[in-house]
């Protein structure tokens, strides 16, 4: 199995409701492609004084396990991806960082 797993920080404070539903959006996206077999999203746990440290802080890790290689590609293809990309930019810029790994099953 393969994860692929994202960091999402938003450039400015998001609204919790907000939140939830680019978290819904972008697993609907990707759920859509028919390939992810685990998926799983949480909120960064903020530590005080952290804003002062130089490093990427992420608002949201989500996590898409997919069944192989193949499957990735197909993830990274997703149809929807893009409309939610160019929706979420405009309304809550956001920046990305991600990982894909092996996992045991």
């Amino acid at each position: 199995m393969i994860n692929h797993t994202m960091l999402v920080s938003f450039n400015e404070s998001i609204p919790d409701a907000d939140l939830d539903q680019f978290l819904f959006d972008i697993e609907s996206a990707l759920q859509a492609t028919g390939v992810v077999e685990t998926f799983s999203a949480q909120r960064h746990i903020p530590v005080p004084g952290e804003e002062a440290i130089p490093a990427f802080i992420a608002t949201a890790v989500l996590e898409f396990g997919v069944a192989d290689h193949d499957a990735l590609v197909t993830l990274f293809a997703a149809p929807d991806a893009g409309k939610v990309i160019h929706k979420w930019q405009a309304s809550h810029p956001y920046s990305v960082a991600w990982v894909n790994r092996h996992v045991d099953a």
